[in-house]
């Protein structure tokens, strides 16, 4: 989907990525908020492929220009072809370099956020369909391919009366390339939850008490004399008091790590057998002529 490549210049490590799109109007939208996001409209860059797409008959000339217009990024060759590719069927590519380490994160957010092709799948249908990839060199120049040599021998031109089999053997590069496996998000956000708990109130009520007397009044009663007495209530009531407190701290931290990987693969090579049922004599008359 991506690619990462680190460059060490002036002012530290710098890295680019890339993303390719199917639609125009989601590559515009990702290249506004790339802008919007603080990198350098210096730093952005995005290729339009064919408008046409893979329905187009296209001549030669024209893939090759979609292989020359990739010639300056820090691309690894098989992502070039797949590029290159997917232009070439009408995609466009979107290429941020030389960029820091906080905004190509923020870069990354923002491609992935506005429809990114997965270009490893988008490789396995190519193939499905016949693409070759960059083991095809269908962009390269200056090569003869194994299947075009046809007519041709080391000194020019084949006369009919010569013919050869070409030796091929396959040699293998192992490259690297990030590829995006995902990621975490931790969202913070309040929820309400009901909370019982039983207290105990004490409360002091005022009651009229009424007793029923039989007895001759005396002094120390003061008689019809006025007299007031009063006793106040009173209750407990329950008050809350919240007070919120940190009791956890979740963030997100990357750890970085290495691992080795046996990569299993098998490269081809032409074996020539040679069968010569000759007479012998033809045989030694032919083994004293030079080799040309």
């Amino acid at each position: 989907m991506t690619y990462d490549n680190e460059n060490t210049m002036t002012g530290g490590a710098r890295k680019s990525v890339s993303a390719l799109f199917d639609d125009r109007a989601e590559a515009q939208r990702a290249v506004e908020r790339l802008r919007t996001s603080g990198i350098s409209e210096d730093h952005i860059r995005m290729v339009e492929g064919s408008a046409g797409g893979a329905t187009t008959q296209r001549p030669p000339e024209e893939d090759k220009s979609f292989w020359d217009s990739l010639s300056d990024f820090f691309f690894p060759e098989e992502d070039r072809y797949a590029y290159a590719e997917g232009l070439s069927r009408g995609g466009y590519l979107v290429t941020v370099s030389g960029i820091s380490a906080a905004h190509y994160d923020a870069a990354l957010d923002i491609l992935d956020d506005e429809g990114t092709v997965n270009l490893n799948e988008r490789e396995a249908s190519w193939r499905a369909e016949g693409w070759g990839g960059h083991e095809a060199n269908p962009y390269g120049s200056g090569d003869i391919a194994v299947g075009n040599t046809a007519g041709f021998s080391a000194d020019g031109p084949r006369t009919p009366d010569q013919e050869s089999i070409p030796v091929v053997e396959e040699q293998i590069s192992i490259g690297k390339r990030d590829t995006n496996h995902g990621r975490v998000r931790v969202r913070a956000y309040t929820v309400e939850e009901p909370v019982n708990e039983t207290v105990e109130l004490r409360d002091e009520r005022v009651e009229l008490e009424r007793r029923p007397v039989n007895q001759a009044a005396t002094g120390a009663d003061a008689a019809f004399q006025d007299r007031t007495i009063e006793a106040e209530e009173y209750a407990e009531e329950a008050v809350v008091a919240k007070e919120a407190r940190v009791v956890e701290e979740i963030g997100l931290k990357k750890v970085s790590g290495t691992h080795s990987q046996t990569i299993s693969e098998t490269v081809r090579h032409t074996e020539v057998e040679v069968e010569d049922d000759r007479d012998e004599t033809v045989r030694r008359d032919d083994a004293s002529k030079p080799l040309i």
